[in-house]
């Protein structure tokens, strides 16, 4: 792409809007600027799409909305007029923009004739997974970058499982939307002539009340709450995002008394104000909840990110005082465990279980489904894979999905939706609370307990940012590199086998035997080592990152602390 003939086009083509032309001719003079812009289509990649808020083709705006759109149009067109009848349903968190966006999406659908269901407020992934569900569309959109900073926003694409595109759909679409190379093959409407002709339609409050009372359902031991309800006290914060209503509802349809929520963090606002980064993996965001936990006496402290799929926490350690943080597994370990071990107690686990978790989660996973007969199944990251064994198992029957997870704050424990759900995890966790309460104990005496039972499993995560046309040739180049290599050893960890899911294969590297992963291609390389450690790199799939995972397994906290403090040191110092 002759990048700087593109920007001339943006600032004078009367098809681009007077404040998209000010915004690009603010920036002439600064070529880096205007090729960063420029140099390619934002890309439309397995996730969607995903990036900075501005003007230019490598931005998210109107225009590279309706381009994507008009790629999943045409695709829809092409499954045949029952596609087109059932339509798409569209959502969006708070991100700047979200209302722009959502009507370009919807628009652009409705010019192709397909019809639209829209949320009226901001709503929860998990929601619109559950409300493609329920209305029988043929695909959903959801206008978010999940837990970006401020200045980016995206588009994620579900299909009619209701689960994020998976093979062959989302490399179609992909095809689609390469093949809209114009601007003048895009469609678009008024809105007023698209509600009038019914292809704008707003979804009614009906579904959202069928996704709050699923998540009623999933509670195990309603009476345990009942009798803790005055006792947890819960601070929770939404982080600017999408979950207090959501959050707020379902706690108190629960019997949850106690529930105070962070004031300022509770506006829904897509600058993000008070954490520029709104990840409940990142401690700079817990200030204010903390703040707000010690001065309530808190048992435990909750946040979401701007979507919703993703449940942060951290919990009062009545020993010291202090309180404690969970990683996205020993959330999800407290919540899979009590799944498994309430409903094995009381005869409601189903005919042939299965437990699903993404290959970077930590493998205490596969402890907890084998103490309870449960078949633990790993997937590629990403919790559309997990929602693609869940579609299996609707279509074969072979399983019963009880539970999944990912390391990144996600799971679901229910069959209702097709993706994370943090409005879900924070019903569970609270329970789980609540029960060990009752035992006098608090989510983290219950961590001891599990890393008593099973070993105490650690995991850890390390990024490498690189921004850019440079940032993504680095990239690569670190992943050619550790793909040619095939280390031996990772200080005193040997290693044992060497999984390449790119190509496929899985290397003994005792025996030299080669076999294959049995796992879709993936840009993702995973190190199995001796004494139940194990680490992995790949490239991220929605930021400029290159991220470096670990698991080790000792036998005290202090054992496995000092195992994955030597592991992540030696492993990054070979990457870098």
């Amino acid at each position: 792409m002759d990048f700087r003939a593109e920007y001339e086009k943006w600032c004078t083509d009367p098809y681009f809007d007077e404040a998209t032309k000010a915004e690009l001719k603010a920036i002439a003079g600064d070529d880096k600027e205007i090729e960063d812009r420029f140099y390619r289509t934002l890309e439309f990649g397995t996730a969607g799409l995903r990036g900075v808020i501005g003007a230019g083709t490598n931005r998210m705006n109107i225009y590279t909305v309706r381009q994507a759109t008009q790629g999943l149009a045409n695709y829809i067109l092409s499954q045949g007029e029952d596609a087109v009848k059932r339509g798409v349903a569209i959502a969006h968190d708070s991100r700047n923009m979200h209302d722009e966006f959502t009507d370009a999406t919807a628009l652009c659908l409705a010019a192709n004739g397909i019809k639209t269901y829209v949320f009226p407020q901001l709503a929860p992934v998990p929601e619109l997974s559950y409300a493609v569900r329920t209305l029988g569309t043929i695909a959903g959109v959801v206008i978010t970058a999940s837990h970006n900073p401020r200045e980016y926003n995206g588009y994620k694409v579900y299909w009619e499982d209701g689960a994020q595109v998976t093979p062959p759909h989302d490399t179609s679409i992909m095809a689609e939307v390469a093949k809209v190379t114009s601007f003048d093959q895009v469609k678009t409407m008024d809105k007023a002539a698209a509600i009038e002709a019914g292809l704008y339609n707003v979804i009614s409050d009906e579904v959202e009340e069928g996704y709050f009372g699923e998540l009623r359902k999933l509670s195990i031991h309603p009476e345990i709450i009942k009798a803790m309800a005055k006792d947890i006290k819960i601070v929770y914060t939404p982080l600017h995002g999408t979950g207090l209503r959501p959050v707020q509802r379902v706690l108190k349809d629960m019997g949850f008394e106690n529930v105070c929520i962070e004031p300022s963090q509770a506006v829904p606002d897509g600058n993000f104000p008070t954490c520029p980064y709104p990840n409940p993996e990142n401690p700079d965001a817990w200030k204010l909840a903390l703040e707000l936990a010690k001065e309530k006496d808190a048992d435990i402290v909750l946040a979401t990110d701007p979507d919703a799929d993703r449940l942060g926490v951290y919990c009062k350690d009545t020993k010291t005082g202090e309180y404690v943080t969970f990683t996205g597994n020993m959330s999800a370990m407290l919540i899979g465990e009590y799944i498994l071990s309430q409903k094995s107690a009381n005869g409601t686990l189903p005919e042939n279980p299965a437990f699903v978790e993404s290959i970077v989660s930590t493998d205490m996973g596969k402890a907890i489904a084998a103490a309870y007969g449960v078949k633990h199944i790993e997937v590629l990251t990403g919790f559309k894979y997990i929602g693609e064994q869940m579609l299996k198992f609707e279509k074969t029957g072979c399983n019963n999905y009880v539970f999944g997870m990912e390391e990144s704050y996600g799971c679901l424990p229910g069959t209702y939706a097709r993706d994370k759900d943090a409005p879900a995890a924070v019903c569970m966790l609270c329970e789980v609370a609540a029960f060990y309460k009752s035992q006098g104990k608090t989510l983290w005496d219950g961590m001891i307990d599990m890393y008593e039972k099973y070993g105490y499993y650690r995991e850890g995560i390390s990024t490498m940012t690189l921004k850019g046309i440079d940032g993504a040739a680095q990239i690569n180049e670190i992943m050619t590199k550790a793909r040619a290599a095939e280390p031996k050893k990772f200080g005193d960890y040997q290693v044992l086998a060497i999984r390449d899911y790119k190509n496929d294969t899985r290397k003994d590297m005792t025996t030299g035997k080669v076999e294959p992963t049995g796992l879709p291609s993936s840009n993702v390389l995973y190190y199995e080592l001796n004494d139940n450690a194990w680490c992995c790199v790949r490239p991220s799939g929605t930021e400029p990152k290159i991220k470096f995972y670990f698991g080790v397994k000792g036998v005290s906290l202090e054992d496995s602390q000092a195992k994955l403090d030597a592991l992540s040191a030696e492993v990054l110092g070979q990457f870098e």
